[in-house]
């Protein structure tokens, strides 16, 4: 039967004889019980996980377009991301503390507002930025846009 003692990392084996033998952690090819079944390699980072949960994939067609339109604001994208990911962390918190049902829903809407605000500012750098560019390139270019902005904006208001 093995014992393992988690404050000292170190695993004792008791044989029915009552021999018990013991492994030091800092042993060659030791791991401890909860990174024993891990990759040994982390997985490459997912691009988007979508409303449905499966993995998005990169695009590779072809924009048309060199320069993103939220290119001038991205650190305050990624600021307000970052405040975002913050604001989730302290809903699993608040989930794992068993805070008040009310609370929790409360910070769910400020989630859902501020992510919501991200959404609409891209969409108008897009608009400003990425529609426009097209409309001069083309008229096709710039349906093409157009349409691409009206599915995103239908992907956006689905409830």
């Amino acid at each position: 039967m093995k014992k393992v003692d988690p404050h000292t990392a170190v695993t004792a084996t008791s044989a029915s004889a009552g021999a018990t033998e013991v492994r030091d952690s800092t042993r060659q090819g030791y791991l401890p019980v909860a990174l024993r079944h891990r990759p040994l390699h982390p997985a490459p980072p997912l691009t988007a996980i979508p409303p449905g949960g499966t993995f998005a994939h990169r695009r590779t067609r072809s924009r048309g377009v060199g320069v993103h339109g939220y290119a001038s604001s991205t650190e305050q994208y990624l600021t307000r991301l970052r405040r975002i990911e913050g604001q989730v962390r302290g809903l699993q918190r608040m989930v794992s503390e068993g805070e008040y049902c009310i609370d929790i829903l409360t910070q769910v809407a400020a989630v859902q507002s501020a992510i919501d605000s991200v959404a609409l500012g891209l969409v108008q750098d897009h608009l400003g930025h990425c529609v426009v560019q097209a409309a001069k390139e083309s008229d096709e270019a710039g349906a093409a846009k157009v349409a691409e902005a009206t599915q995103a904006i239908a992907r956006l208001v689905k409830c």
